[in-house]
């Protein structure tokens, strides 16, 4: 009898690290236009190919090609392009602040803007998003949103809407449908489904969108959350941003190796999609498929969004010590502003003369929010919420040792 084989524990790598180009064989990308689209209604096990395949309907030319093509007009496509480009600016804008030491900590979604913005085109007055921290397109996208609001609350200054009760960049918004971020791994995917269930048993209308991120489906609320999404066939679109990394955690860690996230929701009994993240007309059309379904009584869909973090994760993150600089230039989706302009461009609608034009209207309109919320406060000038607002929209009737350490403090 031969000696037995050692046991080895697997321990996944990334293929790139600093210093070592990232090798991105890893990632399966269907060509422009091949993927099917089924009908609204198919089964869960009828997508189970759309779990592996890649959902993309901008091909290299920026032609709009396939089944999945939205067939989106102009005006919309110009709004969802400025939409990206405002994000994209506030973001930068807001990542200098933090320097600055105007703000304490940021988040930005650079990369990834598509996601957001042209999810937030196929919902309704009335859904509700739960989302994590790199949502921010969901408000930035609306008209309805002040800008000068939400610098407000990165600065926790004396006119934060949330008087300095959460992290910057942690934004709520209900009249937006837009529910309080949590820095609690995963908690919202399990809330949205809760909140599809309650919008369901009282006959409602309205439907949850749940966001998470890659490493986050490692959490047992994500796997709570299918469960229950499944077995009541909750009115809900879960999202799963695949940006590749979770803080220096290459995606692998969290289950990503060898199969992919939307895998995992056929398996659960729910249909799945593989999208490209920064393909603004997929993304489009893949969540306005989910929508429908949810509205239709189909039940919930799973959507994995394959994209990129070009950014640090936190302003408290340095990504050099981690993966290559250079892998967002060479990430194969590329980047979902230019692919929009580029389409633009294919169509006649739009042009680099109008890009430049349209980039410093947003660039003057994003400084003079800053410039107005900068008016109330920043992190600099200690001009921040009173002390008593820890006292205050928590207890009807306040306990008497609460009312005592009010009064010590003299607020």
């Amino acid at each position: 009898m031969s000696d037995p084989t050692p046991l080895r524990l697997h321990v996944p790598e990334p293929t790139g690290r600093p210093g070592q180009a990232t090798d991105f064989a890893f990632l399966h990308v269907s060509p422009a236009g091949t993927v099917r689209r089924p009908p609204v209604d198919t089964a869960h096990f009828d997508t189970q190919d759309l779990a592996y395949a890649l959902i993309r309907v901008l091909d290299e030319q920026g032609r709009a090609v396939g089944p999945w093509n939205p067939d989106l007009d102009p005006v919309s496509l110009r709004k969802g392009l400025r939409a990206m480009m405002k994000t994209r600016i506030f973001d930068a804008r807001m990542l200098i602040a933090q320097r600055q030491k105007k703000l304490s900590f940021y988040m930005q979604c650079l990369g990834e803007e598509a996601i957001a913005v042209a999810h937030s085109f196929a919902l309704q007055p009335g859904d509700m998003s739960f989302p994590t921290y790199r949502q921010q397109g969901l408000l930035l996208a609306r008209d309805d949103v002040s800008m000068v609001e939400l610098m407000c609350q990165l600065m926790s200054n004396s006119r934060d809407p949330l008087q300095g009760r959460q992290l910057p960049v942690m934004y709520s918004y209900k009249r937006a449908g837009f529910f309080s971020i949590s820095g609690n791994l995963a908690t919202q995917f399990i809330q949205a489904v809760g909140w599809a269930m309650g919008s369901a048993i009282a006959g409602d209308t309205k439907i949850a969108s749940g966001w998470i991120g890659d490493g986050s489906t490692a959490e047992s609320d994500f796997h709570t959350a299918l469960t229950f999404a499944h077995v009541y066939r909750a009115p809900v679109i879960l999202n799963v941003v695949n940006n590749q990394w979770a803080i220096s955690t290459f995606q692998a860690i969290a289950g990503g190796e060898s199969t992919t996230f939307a895998a995992r929701g056929v398996g659960c009994g729910i249909a799945s999609l593989r999208v490209d993240g920064n393909d603004f007309l997929a993304v489009y059309a893949a969540s306005r498929w989910a929508a429908e379904r949810a509205r239709r009584n189909l039940g919930p869909t799973l959507i994995e969004w394959v994209t990129y973090r070009a950014g640090a994760h936190s302003t408290s993150d340095d990504p050099s010590k981690y993966r290559p600089a250079d892998d967002w230039q060479r990430f194969p989706l590329g980047d979902p502003i230019v692919r929009l302009r580029d389409h633009l461009i294919a169509l006649g609608e739009w042009s680099t003369a109008q890009h430049e034009q349209a980039q410093r209207e947003l660039e003057v309109e994003v400084t003079t929010a800053q410039k107005e919320a900068e008016r109330h406060g920043t992190l600099l000038d200690g001009h921040i919420p009173s002390a008593a607002t820890m006292f205050e929209g928590v207890y009807k009737d306040m306990p008497a040792h609460l009312r005592l350490q009010r009064q010590q403090l003299g607020v």
